[in-house]
């Protein structure tokens, strides 16, 4: 049978749809159903050191801690979706995700408004549309545009966030009739944006979020000099096999523009893979998620994980590993775990033979439907090629244990239950004082917390 073009497929696709209209007494274009939806995280911690508040996570974004360590004192986050559908099928979806707080650890009165401090303040995280079921694409197919995270995935105790693209883009996705679903995207960030100054060492090289000496501020970058970073996504995920499904993930990044006052070797492209493997847990009631990433280059930052970070050296090159989940070990009983190890294939974040990794569980039991006991116990390890980001003799090699135990007053009991309120009390404790200066303790080699974290998701 001879094929039609690619045009006249799509004016017969649009055609058919207005003879339906027609038939049917319902236009392809009038709106059957319109409503909102209001999604949210909010995560408040209330913690002292001395007496203090303090901006300090000890190492946990590095995997070093596991316990309740992130440093927002109130974040508050709302998702805002508009849902249409329309006559001929077709439906649109609009995506806000705010944010406010993320980040600043200061504790604020009712003096005025809320200072910066020069970060996460009031803030647009998401903003784009979704096109679905457009009677010329595949059946169960979208299309999107704007900006937004696409395809995030987070440790389960580290709560770092090892696959994303964050930024603005656009792109293709569909499903089929097995549960799988694949696509493609292109998604960019800009280093640059929102920074006040671009601020370098006094020597000319880049920071990297890292010591270096004396530090300078230098003027933000010219339009013309942006060093905006994309990816080309590619995904195709539940592929079921071995009693579970795999999730298969390939990023290929580009980078416009470099700075050679700032950048010193600087990656101008990269490649990243991951294989996820979901499953229950090994075997046991519960689930898990395992996954192996590679990436180099602008990859190298655990291979899939995309963003404004994206702006690493030539010379990187990275393998990444982590396996967690949740097991239902009876009525009363859950677990949670983490295994992860991130290390250098050459150099990672301008260091040489970089390695990190960590061990965790937190049990979790419930006394009553309204009332649980946690318990989180972590080990943490860091080491490097002597002199890496300054450290030289003990420091060069870390080992930090965290044990952690709180209470939890919530709504639902389960692992997962929220909203709660959770006092608890964490102990860090590391092989020497030079390591604890890097893990963020102050004096000595071990540190003790007490905070209360209120926390909830709808």
């Amino acid at each position: 049978m001879k094929r039609l073009p690619v045009a006249a497929a799509v004016l017969a696709a649009i055609t058919s749809y207005s003879a339906f209209a027609t038939d049917s007494g319902v236009k392809a274009t009038d709106i059957l159903t319109d409503g909102w939806e209001v999604h949210g995280y909010g995560s408040m911690n209330y913690r002292m050191n001395d007496g203090q508040s303090f901006d300090n996570e000890f190492g946990k974004p590095d995997y070093k801690t596991a316990g309740t360590m992130g440093k927002s004192s109130s974040q508050v986050e709302f998702v805002i979706k508009k849902h249409t559908e329309y006559g001929n099928g077709v439906f649109s979806d609009f995506i806000v995700r705010s944010e406010y707080g993320n980040g600043d650890s200061y504790y604020y009165t009712s003096s005025g408004n809320q200072k910066a401090n020069n970060t996460a303040q009031f803030e647009i995280k998401e903003a784009y549309v979704v096109l679905g079921n457009l009677p010329y694409l595949p059946t169960d197919s979208e299309i999107w545009a704007g900006r937004r995270f696409l395809n995030r995935a987070a440790g389960g105790l580290s709560g770092e966030f090892w696959k994303q693209s964050s930024g603005q883009g656009a792109g293709f996705e569909t499903k089929f009739d097995d549960g799988q679903r694949g696509g493609i995207a292109v998604v960019s960030a800009d280093p640059e944006a929102g920074l006040v100054n671009d601020f370098i060492c006094a020597d000319g090289t880049e920071i990297g979020g890292t010591p270096c000496g004396d530090i300078v501020a230098d003027n933000p970058p010219a339009d013309g000099d942006r060093t905006t970073v994309s990816s080309l996504d590619m995904y195709y995920y539940g592929v079921q096999a071995l009693g579970g499904s795999f999730d298969f993930d390939m990023k290929v990044m580009y980078r416009a523009n470099q700075d050679p006052k700032v950048d010193s070797d600087p990656a101008e492209n990269g490649v990243g893979f991951a294989i996820t493997y979901n499953r229950d847990f090994y075997g046991f009631d519960g689930w898990s998620q395992t996954a192996i990433a590679y990436g180099k280059g602008l990859a190298a930052n655990r291979g899939v994980n995309f963003g404004g970070w994206s702006t690493l050296i030539e010379s990187d090159e990275s393998l990444f590993l982590t396996t967690y989940g949740v097991a239902n070990i009876n009525s009363k009983w859950q677990l949670g775990t983490e295994a992860t190890w991130f290390q250098a294939l050459d150099t990672l974040f301008g260091a040489e033979d970089l390695k990190r990794g960590i061990v965790a569980m937190r049990p979790s039991y419930k006394v009553n439907d309204n009332f649980r006991m946690e318990f989180t116990g972590s080990y943490g390890y860091e080491t490097g090629k002597e002199g890496y980001w300054g450290r030289t003799g003990d420091a060069v090699e870390t080992h930090t244990l965290n044990a952690e135990i709180a209470t939890v007053f919530t709504v639902n009991a389960d692992y997962f239950g929220r909203p709660q309120i959770k006092p608890y009390i964490s102990y860090i404790q590391t092989d020497d004082e030079a390591s604890a200066k890097h893990v963020g303790i102050k004096d000595g080699d071990n540190d003790t917390i007490f905070g209360i974290h209120a926390e909830i998701w709808f």
